[in-house]
């Protein structure tokens, strides 16, 4: 009897570990999302439990002096009751490989109200041309008019395992949009290039469908459309021509 309580009190054990690191990540992820917050990775040792934020700013993460990364440790150790964590910080290498990050990109063109389908397609682009060997991008919810029912889009290129233990290698996030029309939740996955599959042999580079290869972000393709709107209109040019004519 005292065996088997034993084994429950190593599983609630490892239960609480999980819930902790969580609710650690979810933390961080609000505390640094200025400082472009991508992921977190936390390692237990008997000793120090090591924290290994990675953003695109570090130096707003470590602050004048290291005054901002030794108040984010006190806050981490406080609040969840951390023994000795130590802080590190590592600069996001390729942002268009990251999810997270992509995740932001894609939510914030869809709450300035650009086509989503257009977003979609230029964002996967930039995520297999930084060298991805899968990606895939799903956005769910309120993506037709305000009132109307809900929607789902998907775009996918590259080789992207979804069951099993070959899934595990797929980098996920997701984040939620609030534009007018009501909420639209975008998922990104993406296979990073070197990830190894042991039931596939080393991918090739894959050529991308011509209407994702030619897409491009909402802003380089209104851009002609706001030119047109300063040109004056059809009657002015005309008048303008006959002056020169007299």
């Amino acid at each position: 009897m005292d065996w088997g309580n034993g084994i429950l009190a190593i599983e609630r054990k490892f239960i609480e570990d999980s819930i902790n690191r969580y609710r650690v990540a979810v933390f961080l992820e609000k505390e640094l999302d200025r400082a472009g917050f991508s992921h977190v990775d936390i390692q237990r040792t008997p000793m120090v439990t090591r924290i290994a934020v990675s953003v695109t700013n570090p130096g707003r993460v470590i602050g004048k002096r290291g005054k901002t990364i030794n108040d984010l440790t006190t806050a981490v150790q406080k609040e969840f009751r951390i023994d000795n964590p130590q802080i590190s910080v590592v600069e996001v290498p390729t942002v268009e490989l990251e999810p997270r990050l992509m995740a932001k990109k894609a939510v914030k063109m869809i709450e300035m109200g650009k086509n989503i389908r257009r977003i979609l397609h230029a964002t996967l682009k930039m995520i297999m041309d930084a060298g991805a060997l899968g990606a895939e991008i799903i956005a769910s919810g309120k993506i037709a008019a305000k009132g109307g029912r809900s929607k789902r889009l998907r775009v996918s290129a590259g080789y992207l395992p979804k069951a099993g233990e070959p899934s595990r290698l797929v980098k996920i996030a997701s984040i939620t949009a609030y534009p007018k029309s009501g909420a639209i939740g975008v998922v990104v996955k993406i296979v990073p290039p070197g990830t190894k599959f042991p039931d596939k042999k080393e991918a090739k580079k894959i050529e991308l469908p011509r209407v994702i290869s030619s897409a491009e972000l909402p802003e380089a393709i209104d851009a002609p459309a706001k030119a047109a709107e300063i040109r004056p209109p059809k009657a002015d040019v005309n008048e303008a021509e006959a002056e020169k004519k007299e």
